[in-house]
């Protein structure tokens, strides 16, 4: 029988990432990299779209798992340079070469794409000016470029939901850098005790707050569950953030 673990009471602060936490943003990058290479299926040919999608997709996977934070500042041409990683890849197995010039523009159709695709999750502005309402400290914290993130955060309305806004760009450091908690629970006026860290990233959002005392929640929007093999324990899995508003009486 599955055991119910009884919520800890609201804390006093709550800092929320922003991507595929709030707004879907770059999940399920399989869908996207296979919806742009088949709409390049005739400059892609003979190749098949899906196997181009996969090599880029495999390409992705592992510069990111390596890349320099700077890289995060930079995303049209690390997506740029992953793109022709990728045809590099396909082109050392035998295939097709294909050209830099059409590995540019599918990595700007993607970034195009993933822009227009973007949206808030369901519930989260309701959940967001629920927690407010409550008298919690809120803090935004994300990693990126300044400009494409205060862009978002303009675009879907974020700004007066929060007491305070930490852009990586902006402040010139990001998670998981310790100090990205310490300088948003100072701003808060909160301490680690007080504060729980809500997003979809184990090693930012779960693995270093837990280090410094947060409690950790993290969001796996569509329930895949946690990697496997993976040793981190979040305190708690969620998947919108309607789930941790109190249910009213």
């Amino acid at each position: 029988m599955a055991v119910s673990l009884a919520m800890p009471p609201l804390p006093r602060a709550m800092l929320i990432d922003m991507d595929d936490t709030i707004l879907s943003a770059y999940g399920r990058p399989e869908i996207a990299w296979n919806t742009i290479t088949a709409e390049f299926a005739e400059e892609l040919a003979p190749l098949p779209p899906p196997q181009v999608a996969t090599a880029v997709l495999a390409f992705a996977r592992n510069f990111w798992a390596n890349a320099e934070a700077a890289w995060r500042m930079k995303l049209a041409e690390a997506r740029h340079l992953t793109v022709k990683g990728g045809f590099a890849a396909l082109a050392a197995a035998g295939h097709r070469a294909l050209p830099d010039d059409l590995a540019i523009r599918l990595a700007d159709r993607f970034t195009a794409y993933r822009e227009e695709e973007m949206f808030v999750f369901p519930g989260a502005h309701e959940a967001i000016d629920r927690f407010k309402a409550l008298g919690i400290k809120l803090a935004l914290v994300t990693n990126g470029a300044a400009d494409m993130q205060r862009a978002k955060v303009e675009r879907f309305e974020l700004a007066h939901r929060f007491h305070h806004i930490q852009i990586e760009g902006e402040h010139g450091f990001g998670k998981p850098e310790e100090r990205a908690y310490l300088h948003a629970m100072e701003a808060l006026g909160v301490t680690a005790e007080d504060t729980w860290m809500i997003g979809d990233n184990l090693e930012w959002e779960v693995v270093t707050p837990q280090r410094l005392g947060i409690y950790s929640i993290w969001m796996d929007v569509h329930g895949d569950g946690l990697p496997k093999g993976s040793t981190v324990k979040p305190d708690r899995i969620i998947r919108s953030l309607m789930e941790l508003v109190p249910q009213q009486a």
